[in-house]
């Protein structure tokens, strides 16, 4: 069974936040989808293991903020694979406070709704809850960015808690040494032959070149958190 072919459905990229005894947390999902419009409802899906997930089972609301397909990376990395248990992801991301009193990111996104949640549906790792749209609107008229533009054109991984997450084997074919590093938190891979000119670093640039200073575009581990492929 193939399940790359489960990567072919068309999806989003979001920020899911929601808060709890007066701290907010948000996250990184694809899996967020309407379910009916009279009343609109929506529905997504949180791997429990994140503190997202305990937030909105204890408060009962969600927010859904709408990347741009102009967000950067350090954006997507923070929100998706950096967790709120160690950092607060909202203490320089441009936000406000919704009327559920979840938060509602400004900074790069498209749109937001804002939901209560009505129901809540165990499917093993995952919980879905359906909730109720109680606001909304639109922020900008920008390309929403699709989880394929993430993947093909930003180069971007799946953090392992997400539902569409499916184990790569990064490794060659043969013996051939490609220069290629991997990094060991999320996954990216640098290629020396692309490097990576959003940040400065020119195509042909090898690894062991690169500072002390370098970090992954999209999750900030230090270079030392990179292996060779």
């Amino acid at each position: 069974m193939n399940l790359k072919a489960i990567q072919k459905i068309c999806y989003g990229v979001y920020i899911i936040s929601s808060k709890m005894d007066g701290k907010v947390n948000g996250q990184i999902a694809n899996t967020a989808f309407q379910i009916t419009s009279d009343p609109p409802t929506l529905a997504v899906s949180i791997n429990k293991q994140n503190l997202t997930h305990k937030y909105i089972a204890s408060s009962r609301v969600f927010t859904v903020s709408i990347l741009s397909r102009f967000a950067p990376m350090t954006l997507i990395g923070k929100f998706g694979f950096k967790s709120g248990r160690d950092i607060d992801k909202f203490a320089d991301t441009g936000h406000r406070m919704g009327t559920t009193g979840a938060p509602v990111v400004l900074e790069n996104t498209v749109g937001y709704l804002e939901c209560e949640v009505l129901s809540a549906t165990d499917v093993g790792t995952h919980t879905v809850f359906i909730g109720k749209v109680v606001d909304c609107d639109v922020l900008g008229d920008a390309e929403p960015m699709t989880y394929a533009y993430y993947h093909t054109v930003k180069g971007g991984k799946s953090p392992k808690t997400a539902p569409t997450y499916v184990q790569e084997d990064s490794r060659p074919a043969g013996p051939v040494d490609t220069g290629k590093y991997v990094c060991n938190a999320c996954g990216w891979v640098y290629d020396p032959a692309e490097g990576v000119p959003q940040i400065g670093i020119a195509p042909g640039t090898r690894f062991e070149d690169l500072p002390e200073t370098f970090t992954c575009p999209i999750c900030n581990a230090a270079k030392n958190e990179f292996s060779k492929v």
